[in-house]
């Protein structure tokens, strides 16, 4: 395989589990906890996520042709939320942002990565793009779980690999003939 198409498709992974990571994290919190603030001037979930789906949406219609700052958006409204909105609404924007991601992804081919496109009028790669869309959206999933991990406390469902099992995950117990202490 192409080191371009290569990309393009651990690209479209891992915009996958993000947002898989994102609703594993929000699937375990209540629909009130979803509008909880941790201070004042704190993003609930629900602001987290309109903010990431207002961005993907905006960065990804119309990705190769448009700026990717699109006029009708509002990136000010995105942190404001006057009234809680319910699971369901919160949801159907979730997807649509991430449909707008991963539906443009799909139609991209690795001669892509070296066209141009904009954000904010400034020039950019489209793998830069990627690359630049692909760490700000981490950064609010991991918000996302950090927040989520709060309000559910000790009833929290790990993501990953729980404490103390790293070793476990990578085999080397089958591998090596070992067993974790308790299990020999």
């Amino acid at each position: 395989m192409e080191f371009r198409d290569a990309f393009l498709k651990d690209i479209i992974r891992s915009f996958r589990n993000y947002k898989t990571l994102g609703e594993r994290a929000m699937a375990q919190v209540s629909d009130a906890d979803l509008h909880a603030l941790v201070d004042p001037d704190a993003n609930s979930i629900a602001i987290i996520v309109k903010h990431i789906a207002g961005n993907l949406q905006s960065r990804f219609s119309y990705f190769l042709t448009t700026d990717g700052e699109k006029l009708y958006r509002d990136r000010d409204a995105e942190f404001e939320m006057p009234a809680p909105v319910s699971r369901e609404e919160m949801m159907a924007a979730w997807n649509a942002g991430w449909d707008a991601v991963l539906g443009s992804l799909e139609t991209l081919t690795g001669d892509d990565l070296e066209r141009t496109v904009h954000i904010r009028g400034e020039a950019f790669l489209v793998v830069e793009a990627l690359n630049r869309s692909i760490t700000h959206t981490a950064y609010h999933v991991g918000q996302i779980v950090t927040l989520a991990r709060h309000c559910v406390s000790s009833k929290w469902k790990i993501l990953s690999i729980p404490r103390r099992q790293s070793r476990l995950a990578r085999g080397e117990f089958k591998t090596r003939g070992l067993a974790p202490s308790g299990q020999r």
